[in-house]
């Protein structure tokens, strides 16, 4: 497929994934092990079936961060967590990954008014499943050398209480389970997205990943720049813990993470961030029309170029 002729024929419809925001608020919170998750999964499942995508739960187990696990003389009770797998043409071997994560955060415990209060997640949650559901969309039909996965993390932040509760518990299981089961195909790369609805959206690099995966990194803000979509600013910012540690340190899948750490402006301190504050009206359809764009016109160019560059 010519770049050109895919770009003039497919549109990252900026709407379309706003819907898909505010159906997904919709359900409330998203914590993992409840009905709100089920309900997800069961949204993103019928989302991605008129797609002819293969879509299977990858389950793991956490320790239950409500029971003390010093009230037991034995190991503390496990729940049962999934990671979500959407593939599309799992038939090849060169493969690249999209991901974010899907569960919010039980409480909204910076908000100085209402710790314990309700957590929609709209951005910090809700923006990443949306822009994956309408990205998917068009690249079910798109035809090249790559295959396409979408991972859904779990248990991304399954905290309860700061300091003790583990994060990243779905993309840590994920990168352990491509090294132990010596998977027939490879990740080429992989990127995550994260808190990608900000109505003010400011997205610069971020350090991990320009230090894991510098050409991938660089080629999306490169593929941004030509587009003219200013959000992404080739500047270093943040230093930023997030899925995509796991990804790069255990799996060895230069992993990019695109994320606007700056909600709602770059003076608020991320003042929205894990409060009630953090809903729909706060969020923009053209954020995450944007940043959909991008990775549209980046993945095109990727099944284009036939080989992808080495990171390592």
């Amino acid at each position: 497929m010519a770049q050109e002729d895919g770009s003039a024929t497919r549109r990252f419809d900026a709407q379309e994934a706003f819907g898909h925001l505010k159906r997904i608020c919709a359900i409330g919170p998203r914590i993992s092990t409840t009905d709100g998750m089920l309900k997800q999964q069961q949204y993103i499942r019928q989302h991605f079936k008129p797609l002819k995508a293969e879509v299977t739960l990858q389950r793991f187990s956490a320790t239950n961060p409500l029971v003390d696990p010093r009230r037991f003389n034995e190991p503390a009770p496990q729940l049962e967590l999934a990671n979500m797998i959407v593939r599309l043409r799992p038939q090849a071997k060169q493969r690249l990954l999209f991901c974010c994560h899907y569960d919010t955060r039980p409480y909204p415990d910076r908000d100085r008014r209402n710790p314990q209060g309700t957590f929609i997640g709209a951005n910090d949650g809700a923006s990443g499943v949306a822009v994956l559901c309408e990205l998917g969309r068009h690249l079910a039909s798109l035809d090249g050398p790559y295959g396409i996965d979408m991972v859904f993390f779990d248990g991304e932040e399954f905290v309860y209480v700061d300091q003790r509760d583990p994060m990243f518990l779905g993309s840590t299981h994920f990168a352990n389970e491509y090294v132990r089961r010596k998977e027939n195909f490879r990740y080429v790369y992989a990127v995550l997205i994260d808190m990608v609805g900000d109505a003010n959206l400011q997205i610069f690099f971020e350090r991990n990943s320009l230090m894991y995966a510098p050409r991938l990194t660089r080629s999306i803000w490169g593929v941004a720049q030509r587009l003219k979509v200013r959000e992404f600013i080739a500047k270093e910012k943040y230093k930023i813990s997030d899925d995509h540690l796991p990804l790069n340190s255990i799996a060895r899948i230069p992993t990019c993470d695109i994320i606007d750490f700056d909600f709602p402006t770059p003076r608020s301190k991320n003042a929205f961030w894990h409060t009630e504050k953090d809903t729909i009206e706060n969020c923009s359809a053209e954020s995450l029309g944007k940043v959909g764009k991008v990775l549209l016109q980046w993945t095109l160019e990727m099944q284009a170029l036939n080989v992808a560059p080495a990171e390592r």
